[in-house]
């Protein structure tokens, strides 16, 4: 299969790969994709994978625009099927490939909803629904015959001081913090947390594909990796003297592992390290 080509900033843990240099004077690293479990585009390990080589993580209208109009009105449910409110948007992003079943409807994965934060809204709701159908696909992490390791939960807190840095080098974005991927205090006043497909930083979009609520379950496995340890480590960053994210702060590790839901249904991805504590329990 022909390799895809990925250029990232530097300081990508684990990467051993050629560098080059930017106008800026920062190193660059250029690292191959490759097929592997989760998908034809991996980066570091066969389990850290884009949702789909071409098309990008959204899923797109006729028109070509990642928004959809939507009625609002609709309950906006976590990935255990629990209401986390009312949703009041008129317009929403969805990632592509997820698609669940709640309360015997079918419901896609919104990017951002008026909760501050993803979560399930009934299929029924979008408009334009059957270009919908057409285009969201299915895709899904897999975990069969990675060996189980220690039972986790997401916690009911978040490091103040880690959420404002960023995941990605030199951003420029209001996203791509560290925050993302804690589990922030959202509309409903709890806390609760994505899973994602792949890891941020890595130039593979770092989508969430479903979302939990303080307390869930999450059990890790054991991932392999191209550094030979069962997790990733993203490097953090803090602006610098000319005010950009190009100063290292630390790294934010991502292991990967999967939550049984309340309906039963096994979702699997990677969480921040740093958004978890240790628990017991997990199915």
């Amino acid at each position: 299969m022909t390799r895809l080509w990925i250029f990232m900033a530097m300081g990508l843990a684990g990467v051993g790969c050629a560098a080059s240099t930017d106008d800026e004077g920062a190193a660059s690293v250029v690292q191959a994709l490759e097929p592997g479990v989760n998908g034809d585009a991996c980066l570091l390990s066969p389990y850290n994978c884009k949702l789909r080589v071409e098309g990008g993580n959204r899923v797109l209208t006729n028109e070509g625009s990642d928004s959809w109009g939507v009625t609002p009105g609709q309950a906006i449910r976590d990935g255990h099927g629990n209401v986390l409110g009312t949703s009041t948007n008129t317009t929403m992003k969805f990632n592509y490939g997820q698609v669940r079943t709640f309360v015997g409807e079918p419901h896609a994965f919104a990017m951002s909803t008026s909760n501050g934060s993803a979560g399930w809204v009934p299929m029924a709701s979008i408009l334009g629904r059957t270009s919908f159908e057409q285009k969201v696909g299915h895709v899904s992490a897999k975990s069969e015959g990675l060996a189980r390791m220690g039972c986790y939960e997401v916690k009911n807190a978040s490091d103040p001081n880690l959420e404002p840095k960023k995941v990605v080098y030199d951003s420029t974005s209001s996203n791509e913090a560290a925050g993302d991927y804690l589990p922030k205090l959202r509309a409903n006043g709890r806390r609760s947390v994505n899973l994602a497909f792949n890891c941020p930083g890595s130039g593979l979009g770092a989508p969430a594909v479903d979302h939990y609520p303080a307390g869930t379950k999450f059990q890790r496995v054991d991932v392999p990796t191209d550094s030979g340890a069962p997790s990733i480590d993203v490097p953090l960053w803090v602006q610098d003297a000319s005010g950009r994210y190009r100063q290292q702060d630390g790294t934010m590790k991502f292991i990967y592992g999967y939550v049984i839901s309340a309906t039963g249904t096994k979702r699997v991805g990677w969480m921040a390290y740093d958004g978890l504590q240790v628990s017991s329990g997990c199915l």
